[in-house]
């Protein structure tokens, strides 16, 4: 019966994992008149092309893709949510061992005579050594069944959340490129879960304020045995009220 709703919902119009999803979660709802709630869980892999930064090398990457979808029954026509959500690695650079490294070279150009501006010009152009981490950043937003979240800007919000992307394939340019990159946008664990925040407020504005937000990013650390994780999970609602909150308090 299952893979007779499955094929049902694949022969309609369905263009999105997450609106299959829901329609297989609606069609399941009226299959079994005994139940009062059904659910879906669907994961896929996406496949982005991408080009690299400087040769402009064109290579792919795998995106895993998650949806989900929950269809209540009701006295009217049944209530569905569904959600759309991706997991993205990239790379994020170490913020604290970097101001160690830069004060340590600030004592040995000053012990040469260097001066201070010269000392600034430098530093503003050439970023400090710093450990690295593989990042892996989570990002699903549940919406009413009749808005519309674009999986590919959640990818996007989830790759420029972190220091930087990273490739599968690269030239020695592309390589100095990343890593430079990275270097000039350290970010610790809980910086990407705030960015991917604000990010999603601007992007899908539009979003009614019950939307449900789930943010996750886990930094395999290089230097200690443990990994870094931070998580958000918030409504629409929540997240404007945090972030006018946060202006107010640094303006």
């Amino acid at each position: 019966m299952i893979d007779e709703v499955l094929q049902q919902a694949i022969d309609g119009d369905v263009n999105e994992i997450e609106q299959l999803c829901s329609v297989v979660a609606r069609k399941l709802l009226d299959r079994h008149e005994y139940a009062d709630r059904t659910e879906v869980f669907m994961r896929s892999e996406f496949m982005v092309k991408r080009e690299t930064p400087v040769s402009k090398t064109t290579c792919h990457e795998v995106v895993k893709v998650h949806a989900h979808a929950v269809a209540r029954r009701t006295f009217r026509k049944p209530i569905v949510r569904k959600s759309i959500g991706a997991e993205v690695t990239g790379m994020t650079a170490c913020p604290c061992a970097q101001n160690i490294m830069k004060e340590r070279a600030r004592r040995v150009l000053e012990g040469l005579d260097i001066s201070k501006d010269k000392i600034d010009a430098f530093f503003s152009e050439v970023p400090m050594a710093t450990h690295n981490q593989r990042g892996k950043g989570f990002l699903c937003i549940e919406t009413d069944d009749d808005e519309h979240v674009d999986l590919e800007k959640i990818i996007c919000i989830l790759k420029d959340s972190m220091s930087s992307g990273i490739f599968e394939l690269l030239k020695r340019g592309d390589e100095g490129h990343v890593v430079l990159a990275a270097h000039k946008n350290p970010r610790f664990v809980e910086d990407c879960v705030r960015e991917m925040a604000k990010k999603v407020l601007a992007e899908f504005e539009y979003l009614s304020g019950d939307s449900v937000v789930t943010i996750k990013q886990t930094n395999e650390e290089s230097i200690h045995q443990h990994d870094a994780y931070a998580e958000r999970k918030a409504t629409i609602a929540e997240l404007v009220d945090e972030l006018n909150g946060d202006k107010r308090n640094n303006g």
